[in-house]
């Protein structure tokens, strides 16, 4: 069995490899000491790289899904229903050879059979409308998928507050204490889901804010940054009807401490976001791109959602009519992404990305020629060995951290023992310089003894 199919850690060229398939919860005791003292320092230093920026895949939300008790949208569909289905399979599964994935996904179908309407539509020829219309109704059928994820999670989430309810009104004490533990222990996403991303957002106010990407199309990660009281910075501006804008801009926000004039400094708490391919609130209207009012886990039929939701709705590839949307807002954000992670003393985190998109592997891999760059890889396999392809094509083994298994990409786990908690973590530090100074004996001038 390859080490890849195994639990195991490689930091800065040194490797510890489980040879069980899986520790369980926990490692055993030794293990789990030994494993804590080699990641979390190691991550907390990383984190306060001078850059900072987290690439996000579907892997995060199926595994806040997963704590959640819930399933995400699947990526999975097929040609029924399409003219030329045959023609159309096998042309997306030579594309997937090409990109290194094993099945194509949905995003695969709909950007092959696009190309083909677009061909169509030069020749002029007869299948144009009804080839339109199947791509019509495989965007539709996606974008209910990814409601119902939204909608499933937060079903789930607030379902806490109704099971408390419960527990304190209908139940005996013996009873609601045995309830409130199951609870508690099947209830925990929205708190991992927060303390996951206060542990990349709690970073030093005086360094650069993190930079979040990720290819997810529904809205968790805002989500958890309303929960958590992080503020987002990204290209839409305006406040009722926020759009898009190519002249970014890098605002950031700042305070004035009371009784000092001219020294305003950052506030905590501030995170920039990028979603790379798009997202269900975003709609392309009158020629501009717009963030509309969409609440989380919103229904398909919400008035936000038009009939012809497949043409409005900005999520990549999609089948918009207007020519510019292909490349529109797309290119903007990928600028952001490569002149993000692309600059000295950067370090990326890559959580739940299985390395099948090709666009977003050569900018990491451009970033990894600079030699104070570094790229910690987080995943729950190996991806179909993508990541194995992707660490043996760029070398740099000094530059690249993996954790990879069941044990370090279980989010409860990642959370509780190997990602830093900044604000914790000082107090902790303070308390030991206090502690060293309080009671370590000093000398005592001109004795030479101590006191």
């Amino acid at each position: 069995m390859s080490k890849w199919e195994k639990n195991f850690v490689r930091i800065n060229e040194q490797e510890v490899i489980e040879e069980e398939e899986d520790f369980g919860n926990f490692p055993k005791v030794e293990m789990k000491q030994h494993l804590v003292q080699l990641i979390k320092p190691w991550l907390a230093a990383i984190f306060q790289s001078e850059h900072l920026s987290l690439l996000l895949g579907s892997g995060f939300t199926t595994a806040i899904a997963s704590k959640a008790g819930t399933s995400v949208a699947s990526m999975q569909a097929t040609y029924d229903n399409f003219p030329r289905a045959d023609l159309l399979e096998k042309k997306v599964r030579e594309y997937t050879i090409v990109a290194g994935r094993g099945e194509p996904n949905v995003e695969d179908r709909i950007r092959v059979a696009n190309l083909l309407l677009e061909g169509l539509k030069i020749l002029e020829h007869e299948d144009c409308s009804e080839l339109d219309a199947a791509i019509n109704e495989l965007m539709s059928d996606f974008l209910k998928s990814i409601s119902e994820t939204e909608i499933n999670l937060r079903d789930k989430f607030y379902e806490k507050k109704a099971v408390e309810s419960a527990i304190a009104e209908e139940i005996s004490e013996e009873k609601r204490e045995e309830e409130a533990g199951e609870y508690v222990e099947k209830l925990t996403a929205t708190d991992l889901l927060v303390s996951f991303l206060l542990s990349f957002a709690n970073r030093t106010a005086s360094r650069e804010r993190l930079n979040i990407f990720t290819t997810n199309y529904e809205r968790l990660i805002e989500h958890g940054c309303d929960l958590a009281g992080i503020r987002v910075v990204d290209r839409f501006v305006g406040c009722l009807e926020p759009v898009f804008r190519s002249s970014r801009v890098n605002v950031d926000m700042h305070y004035n401490p009371p009784g000092i004039r001219g020294e305003p400094r950052y506030l905590e708490g501030v995170v920039r976001l990028t979603k790379l391919h798009g997202s269900l609130d975003w709609k392309y209207t009158n020629g501009v791109v717009r963030r509309v009012g969409l609440p989380f886990g919103a229904p398909i039929d919400h008035p936000e959602f038009n009939s012809e939701v497949s043409d409005s709705v900005m999520i990549y590839p999609n089948s918009a009519k207007d020519r510019e949307t292909s490349e529109y807002p797309y290119v903007e954000l990928f600028r952001d992404y490569a002149a993000t992670v692309c600059q000295p003393n950067s370090a990326l985190v890559v959580y739940g990305y299985g390395f099948g998109d090709e666009h977003i592997n050569r900018v990491i891999e451009d970033m990894l020629t600079i030699p104070s760059t570094h790229v910690v890889i987080i995943s729950y396999d190996n991806a179909g060995g993508r990541i194995e392809r992707f660490c043996q094509k760029v070398g740099r083994k000094q530059q690249i951290t993996l954790l990879i298994g069941k044990h370090f990409s279980d989010i409860e786990n990642l959370v509780e023992n190997y990602l830093p908690q900044p604000s914790v973590d000082v107090l902790k530090f303070r308390e030991a310089e206090i502690a060293r100074r309080m009671f370590v004996p000093q000398k005592i001038e001109g004795t030479g003894s101590a006191a």
